[in-house]
Parts: C-alpha cells; structure tokens; sequence
C-alpha cells in the first residue's frame, strides 16, 4: 500500500484510513455527514494525490490524442492553453478503460487519470504512442488537493491573494499555472471549486493555512455522497471495460463529428448505437432500506436492470442510486433490497446540480 504525499498530515487530523486503489487513503475525520455538509455549505479539501498525472508532448502530442481518446481534443484550442475538457479512453471493443480529464498545455497536453487504472492505462498510453513521436511523463513530484463547496474559491483566495487574478480569469474546465502550481475549476462533487497540483515541498503549508481558514479536511465516504448526488460514475462501479459509454450516459463526450479521426473505439461505438437496450437513470427510494451498488432493478413491465452506486444522499434525505435500466422504463420500478423489493421512483441525473455541466 502506497501513501500520498498527504499521509501524515491525514494521521494528526486523526483521519480513519482505509485501503483504496493501492493507496492509504482517509475515509473521513470523524463524520461523513459533516463532511458532506461542509461542502455543500462552504467547503471542503480532498486529498486526490492518488490519482495519476501524465504530461504528453512531442511533434505527435495531438495526433496521438486525437487516436487515444473518444473525446477530440482539437477542440480545445478553439479556447487555448488552459482549457480541459472530459474524455474516455476505450478499447477496441468500445468498453471503458478509464475516464479522464485532458488540459492543452503550452508544452502540449495534461492527462489526469484514476488511480485504480493506474497500471493499465500507463500499460496502454505506452503502447499507443509508439506509433507517435511523443514524450510521456509521470508528475510524480506534484501532489493534489481538491478544494470544493461554494466558499472553495474565496477560501483560497484567502490564503493565496496573489492568485486573484489568474483564478478570476478561469472558466469552469480550465487551468493555469501560478507559482509553481497548476489551478483548475474542476471536481467530483458538483459544487464550485479548484483542483490544485502541489510542489512537494509545498504540501504541508499549503494545506495547514487551507485548515486555518476553515475548510474542512474530507474524505473519501463524503467524496462519494457527493458524487454520487451528482450523478458523476465512478469507475469501476457505474462502468468499466464491459460497459456500453453511450448506456451509460456518456454520449456527449464522445466525438463522432470527424469520422477520418478514427480513434481506438470508433467502429465499435458506431456499432454500438443501432443496438442500444438499457440507459443510465437515477433512482430515489420510495420504500425502507438503503440502496447498493449490484442490487437489482425490475421496471413496471417487469424488465430487470442492475443499480450500479447506491447511498443515502445526506442533502436528499432519502436513498439514492444510479443504475442501468431498459431503454423503455418509465416513472415507476423496484429495487430489490435483502429479498424484498422495494418501490423506486426513477428520475433523470443529477440529483443536485449546483454548477454547470464542462
């Protein structure tokens, strides 16, 4: 098990550790729900160092992208260095081998991937790019911190004034570099808020005067409330290599209009949309109990489906879930929970939306 270059800072704050894609990771400080309010309240800071940063560059560095990803990004020069949008990278079957977020960069471009496909995507961005003339780089001297809520950019602004600038310039998906760091307005929680890349040796400071102003340290339960009211998949449970990305709600970040671009995955999304059965809804529970991840899922006409996340939404007040569901499921269906099902009212996603979709 790996640690973050947070780890420390975790154990005085008396954070309850637990293992998560290698890595020693907090699953919250004391209360989830606290957390969770926190950040939809006024904000919260989430140690995201596990996650894996990736520089590209080389005279191939957009050809290569342009192959690698379903999302193109010779969209992102319409705005210019900074900007970032969110991607897949797919396997030659169409299936979900991690979800991204890319920056166009000066030097050429930033991939930011999840940890838990650590090994396979380094495996397949090396494999890809031998065709290419590109350069591959892990940041692994940078850390990361996720900074959300309402009051996240105020909060920072607090500690970091010389920033005010350069932040206020920024548009929801894109990023610059101040001091050595790299700042974007991205997240997982759907609130407002900024993912820092921290020099090392800046880590400790940085998030000791964070704390001194009162945003609270959060971990990864309230992290995954969070998300999951806003309808954001986790990879791994709401979709993976056997997943169909149009069933699963991903359609608008996956570009079709340059059919010449032919990136890895094409033929088989093309494929994939004449024959669509299930859609990714969102399920608020009618009956008792707590929705979970694999549970099933019938509709009114008694077609089965499968919940993919499933939680009690602290902001919501009830259970809430994401799940794959047949194409003509309408309002109404069940999710059957310890052998007995229970009554679903099913909902578009998100359930809270706060900001604006990238």
């Amino acid at each position: 098990m790996q640690n973050t270059p947070f780890f420390q800072i975790h154990i005085v704050h008396n954070a309850k550790m637990t293992p998560f894609s290698g890595y020693n990771m907090p699953l919250h400080y004391g209360s989830q729900i606290e957390e969770h309010e926190a950040v939809r309240r006024v904000a919260g800071m989430f140690d995201v160092s596990h996650m894996m940063i990736t520089d590209v560059e080389g005279l191939d560095a957009r050809a290569f992208l342009r192959k690698l990803l379903a999302n193109d990004v010779a969209k992102l020069e319409k705005v210019g260095n900074g900007k970032a949008h969110y991607s897949l990278i797919l396997n030659d079957n169409g299936g979900i081998i991690d979800d991204v977020i890319v920056y166009l960069m000066p030097f050429g471009y930033r991939i930011v991937s999840n940890a838990g496909t650590r090994s396979k995507v380094k495996t397949y961005l090396a494999h890809t790019s031998q065709e290419f003339q590109v350069t591959l780089k892990e940041r692994s001297d940078f850390a990361m911190l996720a900074i959300q809520g309402p009051q996240a950019i105020e909060k920072v602004l607090q500690v970091k004034p010389s920033w005010r600038e350069q932040i206020s310039q920024l548009k929801r998906f894109q990023g610059c570099e101040v001091e050595g760091f790299f700042i974007a307005r991205t997240g997982y929680t759907g609130e407002e808020g900024l993912e820092i890349m921290i020099p090392l040796k800046e880590v400790e400071d940085l998030w000791k005067d964070l704390f001194d102003v009162g945003v609270a340290p959060c971990g990864l339960a309230a992290r995954d409330t969070l998300r999951l009211e806003a309808g954001m998949n986790l990879y791994g449970q709401d979709m993976d290599e056997t997943t169909n990305p149009l069933e699963a709600g991903f359609s608008w970040c996956i570009d079709l209009e340059d059919l010449k671009r032919n990136f890895i995955g094409q033929s088989a999304i093309l494929s994939m949309r004449e024959r669509l059965n299930k859609k990714q809804v969102g399920l608020l529970l009618l009956g008792a109990g707590v929705m979970r991840a694999h549970q099933a899922f019938r509709n009114s006409e008694g077609a089965v489906g499968l919940v993919t996340s499933g939680t009690f939404s602290p902001s919501l007040k009830q259970s809430i879930a994401m799940a794959s569901v047949p194409i003509g499921t309408g309002e109404l269906g069940e999710v059957e929970i310890r052998g007995t099902w229970q009554p679903v009212k099913v909902v578009a996603l998100p359930f809270i939306k706060k900001t604006a979709t990238p």
